[in-house]
């Protein structure tokens, strides 16, 4: 599973350079083929091949018309690309999506058990204080026992 935050660099010409840590379990469980893309613009979510073929088999399931489905497919798809990881271990952030999200420099990689999360860290900051964990978010959690 790919799990904790570590640090990373985009670089001039818009790559990301994966961290070590997650390297090694992409490599071993997914392979160097990402769809890269985000919901908001606000920041980048990569998306193993593998993993993001199975939320396009679950979206094929639904009906044409689904809204839901719809939303999603504008988002991720206006923001999305598919990408190869290079033999150095980076993939390439879409320019509009890379001007979007502020990625340049020195940004904050996330994992999310299947996918990754890459950040602006100063944006990330600015999301976690804007959206703390309340009551009802405990509640819910430990409805999940977690």
């Amino acid at each position: 599973m790919l799990r904790g935050r570590h640090a990373a660099t985009v670089d001039v010409k818009g790559r990301l350079k994966i961290p070590t840590a997650f390297k090694s379990i992409l490599d071993e469980r997914y392979g160097p083929d990402f769809y890269v893309t985000s919901l908001t613009g606000q920041y980048v979510r990569v998306y193993p091949f593998t993993a993001w073929r199975k939320i396009e088999e679950k979206l094929a399931a639904l009906p044409s018309m689904n809204r839901f489905k719809q939303k999603f497919l504008d988002r991720t798809n206006y923001w999305g690309q598919t990408v190869r990881m290079d033999a150095q271990g980076r993939i390439l952030i879409p320019s509009q999506l890379r001007e979007s999200a502020e990625m340049r420099g020195e940004v904050a990689v996330l994992g999310y058990l299947e996918y990754l999360d890459v950040w602006n860290p100063q944006r990330f900051d600015e999301h976690l204080e804007k959206n703390p964990i309340t009551e009802e978010d405990e509640k819910a959690l430990s409805d999940l026992n977690i």
